[in-house]
Formats: structure tokens, sequence, C-alpha cells
């Protein structure tokens, strides 16, 4: 049986683009490798699925991807956050909008999201096939022919979408095949590094510091005592660094810098980000004044959290002993300056294992961004992960998946 369209994948982008090519009349065929669709999408939003982003401004949902987002202007204004949230709806999916503009299922279940699309494709009449590897996809010269499976099947069709997702979570079936066929078929594949991830820290202390959270701290990333970026917001520390949402998205421009090698990469957190130093140390003397009979290790609890305390004191290099009215003026500002650049050092990030997105990908040159189809093989089309295109925490990925994966599915039966 020849295909209309046979779409390689079966996550996000996949579900969402072999439906709407369905949807719009043509005979579809969704293959999956893993033994049952949407693993991934289970996983995110730590299994509720934070399925867009709230954000009134599409500009500034165009701006958060980096100089590659503007290749989501067109599939993203057809199919914006607004239009994911009525889709969703419109399939009985209640949502809500929680802190950050990240919306989720009214539910909290992503699985009432994947039962969503999996009746959309059934009402499409998408053909799905799971536990169905593919070995090969056969061109000849501008042309796809047929997919051959690891299985021996083979499937042929006018038009295929590689929808494959990335390498983050290779247990979630993201192995990086996509990005292979892709450069078998002619594409360039852009440098690929974990995104979203968290990082580890070289300093001895940080495993005493685990499950510690942070809230409204300031990260910010140096290289070569150059601030690149930084964030405001909460943060985790783990067995051996950091992670939380700010350092989720600071991880893109940590690795870059790492990927560099050019000098050391440290971040500094302020604690008090809402203070500047005169007011922070007009802050400090009126609680050494309330407490002046105090250790120096009794008196900073209304600052710091009481774990990190003594890693605080110990690196001011002042006696935890010592009473608060014996405190030196230069003491004073030691402690200041820690309160307002505690100094980690960034080993490495901790690669693609518990990444949450790719980035890097398909070079987004070689696609067509109106359509997703590939500029170099005539009957292929590219969406979501796969691309060279990643966003910040709180929807935005998904988001990408969903527009992405719609235009490539709407814009094979343009052109068929």
């Amino acid at each position: 049986m020849k295909y209309d369209l046979v779409v390689i994948g079966g996550g996000p982008s996949g579900m969402m683009a072999a439906l709407r090519a369905g949807e719009l009349g043509a005979r579809v065929l969704l293959v999956e490798k893993n033994d049952r669709l949407g693993v991934k999408l289970l996983m995110t939003g730590n299994g509720r699925c934070n399925l867009t982003n709230s954000e009134l401004e599409r500009r500034k949902v165009i701006d958060k991807f980096g100089k590659n987002g503007r290749f989501l202007f067109s599939s993203y204004f057809r199919f914006d956050n607004n239009a994911v949230v009525e889709f969703f709806e419109n399939q009985g999916v209640k949502t809500k909008v929680e802190r950050g503009g990240r919306v989720f299922p009214e539910s909290d279940l992503g699985a009432d999201v994947l039962s969503a699309l999996i009746e959309c494709l059934k009402k499409s009449k998408v053909e799905i096939k799971t536990d169905m590897s593919v070995k090969e996809i056969v061109k000849k010269e501008n042309r796809i022919e047929e997919i051959v499976f690891v299985n021996g099947e083979t499937v042929v069709a006018d038009h295929f979408i590689i929808a494959t997702g990335g390498k983050s979570y290779p247990g979630s079936g993201s192995s990086g095949d996509g990005y292979d066929f892709a450069k078998k078929l002619g594409h360039t594949i852009t440098p690929l590094m974990p995104a979203l991830t968290p990082i580890i820290l070289e300093e001895r202390f940080i495993p005493d510091l685990e499950g510690l959270a942070l809230k409204n701290v300031e990260v910010s990333v140096f290289q070569n005592n150059k601030k690149i970026d930084s964030r405001f917001g909460e943060a985790l520390f783990t067995g051996n660094g950091l992670s939380g949402p700010i350092i989720l998205d600071l991880s893109r421009t940590i690795g870059q810098a790492l990927a560099q090698k050019i000098g050391k990469i440290v971040i500094k957190i302020d604690f008090k980000p809402a203070l500047n130093l005169p007011q922070l140390d007009l802050w400090i003397q009126e609680d050494f004044k309330k407490g002046q009979n105090k250790m120096v290790k009794n008196i900073l609890d209304g600052l710091l959290p009481q774990r990190i305390i003594p890693i605080f004191i110990s690196q001011s290099e002042i006696n935890p002993e010592k009473k608060v009215n014996s405190i030196t003026k230069e003491e004073r500002k030691k402690l200041l300056l820690l309160l307002k650049e505690f100094t980690l050092t960034v080993g490495r990030l901790v690669g693609f294992e518990k990444a949450i997105v790719t980035s890097g990908g398909v070079s987004l040159r070689e696609i067509d961004p109106k359509t997703m189809r590939s500029k170099i093989v005539d009957n292929l089309s590219f969406a979501g992960e796969v691309l060279d295109l990643d966003g910040p925490t709180g929807g935005y990925n998904l988001q990408a998946c969903f527009c992405t994966g719609r235009s490539a599915g709407e814009n094979v039966i343009a052109h068929t």
C-alpha cells in the first residue's frame, strides 16, 4: 500500500503533523519505534505536560528562541499559543495558567493531553504502527523512494516527515536517529548540545546542600570575569550541582561557553537581588544591632537558608563563634559580597540523559520556514526538536513542536 504521507516519530510534533494531514484528507502512516506514542510527552512538566505559554506578545515568544526564533514566524503565527489551548480545549482538555505563564491541563495529567492527540489521530484515520525502527531511508536523486525498517518491512509514500525528536532523555527513545537520517539525505547538522539540563559544580561542599531550594535569587554566568547571561527565579541544589528553572534556562549559555574552552566559567548567586549593596549593608547593620550579643553563625537566618549558613561563614573566613558586636567593617563587607556574589565553579553540564531538549539539529537554512519542507530533498519535511530550534522552560519547546508539526502536515497536502 502506498501512502500520501509517512511520519517518522510519534512525539508531539509527529502526532500533530500526522493528524493535521489526515484531517485534510491524506492517507497517513505514523510510525514510532517505542511500543507506544508520546513517551517523552508524558515526561514533560514532571508528568503534568506544560503545553505552551500564555505570553500575549507573539514577538516575545519568538525572541525566546534566540537568533533562530525568526524561523518560527510563519508556523507560530498560524498556530500560536492561543490556538494550541483552543485545540486541546476542543478535545475536552481544560487548561490552566500557572506562574510564569505556564499552561497545564487542569487535571495535571499529561496523559490527558496524549489521549486527546491519539483520539484526533483516530478521527483523522491515521494508521499507527509502533515498535517500528527505521533502518534506512532510501533516496534516489532528489526524492525518497522508500523506508526500510529493522524488521525488514518497507513502506512507500509520496511524502515523508522526520519528527524523531532530539537526543535528550534517551530512555524515552530520543536517541538522535533523525540526525543520522537527515545527514545521510544531504542535510547539515549543527553541533548538538544538551539544553535545559542541570549543571555540575566543582566545589566539594555541594553534596552538603543537596535538596536545598533557592527562591527569588539571581544567578549570573561569567566567562573570563565577563558576565554573559543571568536569570531571576528559583534554583535547586542537587548532589553534585544545581538544577531548577533558572539553571535549566542558563544551561544553553553555559554549554556554549564551555564548548569555546576559553577560560573558567563561574556562576554567581545574588541572594538579595532586590537590594543594592548600600541597602543590604543597612539591613545587615540593623540585624547586627538587634542581635549584637549573638554569635555570627546565629544571626544570618533572616538572610539565608539555614543549611547554607555554615558554608557561607566558612567562605567568609569569619570565626562562627565570634560575637556580632565584634565583627569588623571589613568582615561585614565580606558577608555583603558573599550575599551578592556567592561564586561557584562550573564543571560541566549533566548531559543528554537529563536534558529536557537538544540544542542544535537540522540546519534551518535548509528548511522552508513556511512549509517545513526540505530544500534538498523534494518530498521530505521536518518538524519538532530534530530542528536546530530550542527555547527556555515554560512550554515554549512544546509550542514549537505543535506549530512546526501542524505546518508540516498541512503543507504536505498543499503540495500533493
